[in-house]
């Protein structure tokens, strides 16, 4: 099966970077009662008034985004949250131009309350997926509790590496950063057993690249203590996870999203040590970490000064944009 992957794709482009990508679209809902099942703002008749030309006008405004997150070239792998649905994800990688790139999807229905979902896409041309699937996140205190999975897929690269791939989007801060907190830290719990299962074979050193909006910043203790990701200047050599978004100064842009007059790095890309230390096959570009910023994904902000992010909705009022926070993106090469 790798034979074929590989002499498929020796006429797909000719390059050995990788470029890896995640963004939270912001509520990419259709405007159908369906999946989201009791949870229908997002619909004509519901209370964000959500009609299929509103819709048409994000998946537009989502593609052309994408196309300069990859600069008109095809992403290795993107890591996506806050999609209600595959049909959402179709008509944005499949009825668009962005279908010339070979991109396929990955999905789970999860158990959140509104319907919202993370997400993969991936070109075919540069990775052949070998499995997937979602990680629950249960609380054993609250067995109500439910919150968007943990998403994992394992790809071999054209030239046989294997990658290993999580997207997440962890419990929100509503309702109060601290009384919050643990629930974070659960996931972050749940994520580092799967990285340490991995880790588990010492024959095969993983290479791992794990994505998403955590809803803290890279110093909060779930990030830095619970799930174990330094930063590279303070990683020591048994640290399995560097954290690759520590430093706005080094990534382009203060933050990925705004609250007030503050920027925070919610959305981060962290990878094991053996994409930064490894001698051979894939390895992590030195300075490719960068939070995206193209103008068209903000406006003016008038009550805390500067630039605000271009969004949707805030609250129920329409603005016709983008989303609520920056794209973040990475390359591997050999």
């Amino acid at each position: 099966m790798l034979q074929v992957f590989a002499t498929r794709c020796l006429n797909a482009q000719d390059t050995d970077n990788l470029r890896v990508a995640f963004w939270n679209f912001e509520n990419f809902f259709d405007p159908y009662i369906d999946s989201t099942r009791t949870y229908n703002e997002f619909t004509e008749n519901g209370s964000q008034h959500w009609t299929t030309s509103r819709f048409y006008k994000k998946r537009n405004n989502i593609y052309k985004a994408v196309l300069a997150i990859s600069e008109g070239e095809p992403l290795a792998v993107m890591g996506i949250a806050e999609v209600e649905n595959q049909y959402v994800l179709n008509m944005v990688f499949n009825q668009t131009p962005l279908r010339k790139h070979n991109y396929r999807i990955i999905h789970y229905e999860g158990d959140d309350r509104r319907g919202i979902d993370v997400a993969m896409v991936y070109c075919i041309d540069m990775l052949q997926l070998i499995h997937s699937e979602p990680v629950k996140i249960r609380n054993p205190d609250n067995r109500s509790f439910r919150s968007r999975d943990i998403l994992y897929a394992k790809f071999y690269d054209r030239k046989g590496d294997t990658l290993h791939v999580f997207v997440n989007h962890w419990p929100s801060r509503y309702g109060g950063e601290m009384e919050t907190i643990g629930l974070r830290a659960l996931a972050a719990k749940i994520l580092r057993h799967k990285v340490d299962s991995l880790c588990s074979d010492k024959k095969a050193i993983p290479k791992i690249v794990i994505m998403g909006d955590f809803n803290d910043t890279p110093d909060d203790p779930s990030i830095r203590d619970v799930l174990g990701a330094k930063p590279l200047k303070d990683a020591g050599r048994h640290d399995v996870l560097v954290n690759l978004f520590t430093d706005g100064r080094e990534l382009g842009f203060e933050g990925t999203l705004k609250h007030q007059f503050h920027w925070q790095i919610f959305d981060q890309i962290i990878v094991s040590r053996h994409l930064i230390v490894n001698g051979h096959g894939l390895i992590y570009k030195k300075g490719s970490a960068a939070i995206c910023h193209p103008d068209f994904l903000f406006q003016t902000d008038d009550a805390f000064g500067g630039e605000k992010l271009f969004r949707t909705y805030v609250g129920p009022k329409y603005f016709g944009g983008y989303s609520d926070h920056l794209p973040v993106r990475m390359e591997l090469s050999r």
